[in-house]
Order: C-alpha cells, then sequence, then structure tokens
C-alpha cells in the first residue's frame, strides 16, 4: 500500500516525498509472485518497438498518480524520452542499464543542443532511481540480463495518457509524441491521444 503519509503532509520537497515512498517500492520490488504474467511479457505491437510492454496497474481517476510495469526484453532500449513528472522507479527482474540526460538549453526550442550524459548506472532486482525533473527525467533504459526486465513505475501523473518527448541525442530534435500505452488499461476517452 501506498504511504499516504508521503502525500498528506504537504510537503513542497519533491525528493523527500519520493524517498518516503522507497519502503513500499521495495516491498513490491523484493516479492516475486505479485505481477501478473498479462503485465510481465513483451508487447509487439508497442508504439517504443521492440516488443517494449507497459501495463497498468493502478490509474488515480484524476489522473494524478499511476503504477504501471514496464517490460524491456533481451536487447532491446527505450526511447530516450522524459516523463514531466516526479516518480519513482524499481527494478522487478532481470538488470537494466540507464542513461540519464541533461539539457544544455532551457528547452524553449524544438531543437535542443546536443544534451550531455548525466548519469549512467546498472541496476538490478530491489533497486531504484527517482525521476525529479527538471534533472534526472531524460533517460533511455536498456536490458542487459539474459532475461528481459522488468520495472516498477510509480509516477505523479498517468504518464500513458499524457503528452511527453522523445529526444534524438545524436540530432537534437525533440518530438512531442505519446510514446507508451497501456493495452490493458486504455486511456480515458478526455486524453489527448
Amino acid at each position: 500500500m501506498i504511504e499516504k503519509a508521503a502525500f498528506d503532509r504537504g510537503d513542497s520537497d519533491v525528493a523527500a516525498r519520493v524517498e518516503a515512498l522507497r519502503s513500499c517500492g521495495s516491498a513490491l520490488c523484493e516479492n516475486d509472485g505479485w505481477l501478473p504474467d498479462s503485465c510481465a511479457k513483451p508487447d509487439d505491437s508497442s508504439r517504443m518497438g521492440g516488443g517494449i510492454g507497459q501495463y497498468a496497474l493502478y490509474r488515480a481517476e484524476d489522473q494524478s498518480l499511476c503504477l504501471f510495469s514496464l517490460v524491456v526484453p533481451v536487447g532491446s532500449s527505450t526511447p530516450v524520452h522524459d516523463h514531466l513528472a516526479w516518480g519513482l522507479v524499481g527494478i522487478y527482474r532481470g538488470r537494466q542499464d540507464e542513461t540519464v540526460y541533461r539539457r544544455l538549453d532551457d528547452g524553449s526550442d524544438r531543437r535542443m543542443r546536443t544534451p550531455e550524459v548525466a548519469k549512467r548506472q546498472q541496476l538490478g532486482r530491489g533497486e531504484f532511481y527517482a525521476l525529479l525533473p527538471p534533472t534526472d527525467d531524460i533517460h533511455y533504459v536498456s536490458t542487459i540480463s539474459d532475461t528481459p526486465s522488468i520495472s516498477i513505475h510509480l509516477l505523479a501523473n498517468d504518464t500513458a495518457c499524457v503528452w511527453r518527448h522523445r529526444f534524438e541525442p545524436a540530432t537534437g530534435v525533440v518530438d512531442t509524441v505519446p510514446i507508451r500505452r497501456t493495452p490493458n488499461a486504455p486511456c480515458p476517452p478526455d486524453a489527448i491521444d
């Protein structure tokens, strides 16, 4: 259960709020068997390509919070993307390599200066990373294990139903696209598609 105190305390420090949710995330990522098989498989129809699957586990009615699993098959990588919300991501199965980018401009132009790699880390089961816009929000992940990686994401928006950005670091192109969809829980009719 998500710790209600992390939301009710009125804390404007998002990093502290995310940190308060780690114990809940640990309980999810360290206990095998609770994630349905239907939410732990590749999805060949995904807009992300490479068989990457995203499955809604919880979605707040007001679209202020979502919990989902992300399945990245062996040899696949997500596009470079942002989330536009704070979040906490934990590895449930497999291993991932995460590369985080930092924009070197103010984001007002559709093209960005070549971004800099801010951080690169390898993560295994039970390990976490925070998404804290504007830093630590542009990234991509690759599976580096010999089995698909599955990560559990808690985000402060309904990330599958909002317009976000896809980045091409080599060219500086930034596209505004809804890059993720959950096949098991369509977006509400009023969401932009």
